[in-house]
């Protein structure tokens, strides 16, 4: 089983992720990695603390002379703003954070809350992530996560291929598909800094090259649709989880929410062994399994619960009636969210490549994968 865990807090020395399980002999990408977390802390509307860290991969463990050994893996990714020590409490909870609810569960402080329920988490969840988009990119994957909404603005994206979709997200910077809508985005981004407000949206990620069968129908907890939504909800400020049509589903006749299979023997050797679909309602998935079409998964952030101009509270220590502590904060990381997402995504994909064609070495994985695609062509 490929899995990880992670530790440290917001302002704390450090932040780590431990990946376990994943195969050996697969070529780790610290570039693309760290070009990931560079992206993750930019995006119109983020705040101070972005200007302050130069986040970069360390793997501190399970590789050896670049490529992975099989065994744990430790990426790290140090805080340059380390003061958690001394840092006070914060006094009066804020609205939308955990501050409250962990003071209560923990009988202790909200800075203990805080400093680990922050989104600076997520940070080692893209390092994870870009360490599993190594392993794809062995088997042809290719992922990509972008803003398709932002303070209820819908931006549609321009037509292309995913390497076109990438060039396109690179312009944008809201991170969307559609970098003419950047100048009408941002202004709004501005507009609700000065009200001391804050925004959220929607982001997308579209993995492509994705073989037959990856999940499974046989158990409720191990269907890929599942775990991913396990993943995406778990992200920060994450609240809704869409795959393929989603909600809109339900809204549908099933004639109009179903993908007619089609045969095209020119694409035999592809992953989706010639089964095509004129439609992809779906997102890529059916019975909890991976059908050979693209995957698109959508997620709805909220926006950060800090304000600048601060929501009614309560002074934890009095009980009296006070506005909410307020700590340096974004306006808006709708932007970030996609890259965030777009990993947890990737991590998730990675497992379950591991999971059907096993995980001890990449060289093994691949004989299992062109076997598997060879048997399957031929049935």
């Amino acid at each position: 089983m490929l899995r990880y865990w992670t530790a440290g807090e917001s302002h704390g020395k450090t932040l780590i992720a431990l990946v376990d399980g994943f195969p050996a002999g697969v070529t780790i990408d610290e570039e693309a990695i760290n070009a990931d977390l560079k992206l993750r802390q930019g995006g119109y509307g983020r705040g101070g603390r972005q200007r302050i860290e130069t986040d970069k991969v360390e793997v501190r463990t399970g590789v050896w002379h670049g490529q992975t050994l099989g065994s744990p893996i430790a990426l790290e990714v140090v805080n340059r703003d380390y003061k958690l020590e001394r840092l006070d409490d914060l006094p009066r909870p804020r609205p939308g954070h955990a501050d409250l609810t962990g003071a209560i569960k923990h009988l202790g402080s909200i800075r203990g809350v805080l400093e680990r329920s922050s989104a600076r988490e997520t940070a080692v969840r893209v390092a994870a992530g870009g360490l599993a988009k190594s392993l794809l990119k062995e088997f042809g994957v290719q992922t990509l996560g972008y803003v398709v909404e932002l303070g209820g603005e819908v931006i549609e994206p321009l037509a292309g291929s995913i390497a076109e979709h990438r060039v396109l997200r690179e312009k944008s910077e809201v991170y969307s598909l559609n970098p003419d809508r950047d100048a009408e985005i941002k202004l709004l981004i501005d507009r609700t800094r000065k009200a001391g407000d804050t925004l959220g949206g929607v982001v997308e990620v579209r993995v492509e090259g994705l073989p037959f069968g990856l999940g499974t129908h046989a158990q409720w907890d191990r269907k890929l649709d599942g775990r991913l939504a396990q993943a995406v909800m778990a992200v920060q400020a994450i609240k809704g989880v869409e795959i393929g049509l989603g909600f809109e589903a339900a809204r549908r006749p099933g004639s109009q929410v179903h993908d007619p299979i089609h045969y095209d023997a020119s694409q035999k050797q592809s992953p989706n062994l010639g089964y095509t679909r004129p439609t992809n309602n779906a997102g890529g998935l059916e019975g909890g399994m991976t059908n050979g079409q693209p995957l698109v998964v959508r997620a709805a952030k909220k926006p950060i619960s800090t304000l600048a101009k601060p929501l009614a509270s309560v002074n934890l220590d009095t009980k009296e009636p006070q506005e909410a502590s307020y700590e340096r904060s974004d306006v808006c990381a709708v932007s970030a969210a996609s890259i965030i997402v777009e990993a947890v995504v990737a991590f998730e994909i990675a497992a379950a490549m591991v999971d059907k064609f096993g995980g001890d070495s990449l060289q093994e994985m691949r004989a299992r994968y062109e076997l598997f695609l060879k048997m399957a062509q031929e049935r």
